[in-house]
């Protein structure tokens, strides 16, 4: 069950999809850049936000390069690759 924090990560980071990409078919491996970016800037994970993208990789055209970009992009801003911690 989805609790409100979640729900509000869930929320912000689809606003964040929204306004860097606009819908599945525009995101190019140039925008999930921004997307990452702007998902880091508010503090949400952004292998999280990779992988809530992977999940509509069917409906994006070019997957193979926004895949490689955004696996690129991950590991060069986090720590080894590794996820970013939510606990206050």
């Amino acid at each position: 069950m989805v609790n409100d924090k979640e729900l509000a990560i869930q929320t912000k980071m689809e606003t964040l999809f929204t306004t860097t990409c606009g819908t599945w078919e525009n995101c190019t491996d140039s925008n999930i850049q921004s997307f990452l970016e702007q998902c880091e800037e508010n503090n949400i994970d952004p292998q999280y936000c990779m992988s809530w993208v992977e999940q509509h990789k069917s409906e994006i055209p070019d997957w193979q390069d926004v895949s490689k970009v955004s696996l690129d992009w991950v590991n060069q801003h986090t720590s080894t690759g590794s996820p970013v911690s939510f606990n206050e």
